[in-house]
């Protein structure tokens, strides 16, 4: 009988795991060295007020440096990411003293890596002369990242201390838009000539302790750097260290500009498997080079955007951030659907006396409005999603329209029938539940109309085509249709 040995890979835990096990290690140190304190100056009570001071700072400073001693050594075997995802589950006290803990040298790594509230807290934390540091450890792209959040004297500090090449860069950097490829750009990118021979490509890669993060190719410019080729790593390596490189380089995929829409970059990286890609000006010269890890980044950041402009928040929000701070990203889109709320329970109040009469409209009205809005969220997040991968534009609305009316019409007709059956049956009156079929019907049009409706006309203003859209079409839906049903039930059935 044979027994099949796991090898240790197969054990690994999953990165998520790693990281969740580490978050929990962390905390029970945090736990455990607030309840030692606690015990510390319990027993302290104890003692002669003379002996104290004396005797509680030894024992305070005994256990603190145990505790940091632990603590750092853990956070110094965790990558900056892992460390970014700690920090934003941490209440605020607890992160700024994990903060502490953090070398100074990883300080930059880590404030990239950790979501814009959360990096608000950390740097409101820093003096000058730290956050100076952190950033000059940075690449000139990576600098402009983190911009927005230093405070001026912070990035003037940086600047003068840059040397000129870089000082260019980052001014290029911060030249553009975030949803720009110029902001997505880093200047890591590795050049040759297309007259030289493999052998001395590889004889030039040998010169650099490590290759830039994601290089699958290199580039192939003329003496102004215009953009000819790219020379793929494999080839490199596989082919003739004698063959020249205009032999053995191919056209780039795809060549982006500095100015182009990154959500096309973005189109571009997921339809083409692409690693790394070229950047070039107008004339098309070589300015650098835009990699899949900040594609993915960009797509992953934009996600969150839509799926908490979906929601009526204004921005991402530290999810331990004050009161105050908190109602503050929150009020205005509540503000709205409570106007709109006000509105649905008016539509009710024109028809009390209908529901006076007639209870059963009071007990069917919600399904009406519940269905409508659960389509129309349906159809809306259809054409957000399609708007994002660029393949809708403003031209396309009213074929959409048409096409999500007719399987709204489809919708209602069956599962209002199915509806309108169980009404007749439980309450023994075929002429409401013909109203149901229809109320339910009509409010399905009218849900896939403003579902293609509400994300055009926000494109067209200029806006994300999410926000606000699940409330908007929660408001549209109910009062509608509560109007539809209770009008219908008025118009028909009340006598």
């Amino acid at each position: 009988m044979s027994e099949t040995v796991q090898s240790p890979a197969s054990e690994r835990p999953e990165p998520r795991e790693r990281v969740q096990d580490a978050l929990a290690e962390i905390t029970a140190l945090l736990r455990r060295h607030r309840l030692v304190e606690g015990l510390v100056h319990e027993q302290l009570k104890h003692v002669p007020l003379d002996d104290h001071d004396e005797r509680g700072a030894v024992v305070e400073s005994l256990v603190t440096r145990q505790n940091k001693a632990e603590l750092q050594r853990k956070l110094d075997r965790l990558h900056p990411a892992d460390i970014a995802y700690i920090l934003e589950a941490l209440p605020l006290d607890e992160r700024l003293y994990i903060w502490e803990l953090v070398k100074a040298d990883r300080d930059g790594e880590i404030l990239l890596e950790v979501s814009e509230p959360v990096r608000e807290s950390l740097i409101s934390s820093m003096d000058t002369d730290e956050l100076v540091a952190a950033a000059e450890s940075l690449d000139a792209e990576e600098i402009a990242e983190l911009a927005p959040d230093l405070p001026q004297e912070v990035m003037d500090d940086v600047f003068s201390s840059l040397p000129m090449e870089e000082r260019e860069e980052l001014r290029a950097a911060m030249s553009f838009d975030d949803d720009m490829v110029g902001a997505l750009m880093d200047f890591e990118d590795l050049q040759v000539r297309p007259d030289v021979t493999l052998e001395v490509v590889l004889r030039y890669l040998r010169r650099f302790e490590e290759l830039p993060s994601q290089t699958d190719q290199i580039f192939v410019v003329d003496r102004k750097e215009t953009l000819l080729g790219v020379l793929p790593m494999n080839t490199l390596i596989v082919s003739d260290p004698e063959t020249l490189v205009a032999d053995v380089m191919r056209p780039p995929v795809i060549t982006l500009r500095q100015h182009e829409k990154a959500d096309d970059a973005a189109s571009a990286f997921e339809r083409y498997d692409l690693v790394s890609a070229p950047v070039v000006d107008t004339n098309d010269r070589l300015v650098g080079r835009v990699t899949v890890d900040e594609v993915l980044d960009f797509v992953r950041e934009r996600g969150e955007e839509s799926m908490l402009a979906q929601a009526g928040l204004r921005e991402e929000e530290d999810v331990f951030a004050s009161v105050w701070k908190s109602f503050q990203n929150r009020w205005a889109w509540l503000a709205v659907n409570l106007v709109t709320a006000f509105i649905a329970s008016r539509v009710i109040g024109v028809f009390e006396g209908s529901i006076e009469k007639l209870v059963a409209l009071a007990a069917l009205m919600p399904i009406v409005a519940g269905i409508g809005g659960n389509s129309g969220n349906q159809t809306i997040t259809m054409i957000v999603r399609a708007v994002a991968l660029g393949q809708v534009s403003r031209g396309h609305a009213r074929g959409l329209i048409r096409k999500e009316i007719i399987v709204a019409l489809i919708n209602g007709l069956v599962w209002g029938g199915v509806m309108g059956l169980f009404a007749t049956l439980l309450y023994k009156d075929v002429a409401l539940g013909l109203i149901m079929v229809l109320a339910m019907t009509l409010n399905l049009m009218l849900a896939a109309s403003m579902g293609v409706l509400i994300p055009m006309t926000m494109l067209k203003l200029g806006r994300d085509p999410a926000l606000g859209a699940s409330v908007l079409i929660t408001a549209v839906t109910d009062s509608g249709g509560f109007f539809i049903f209770l009008g219908l039930g008025t118009l028909f059935l009340i006598r």
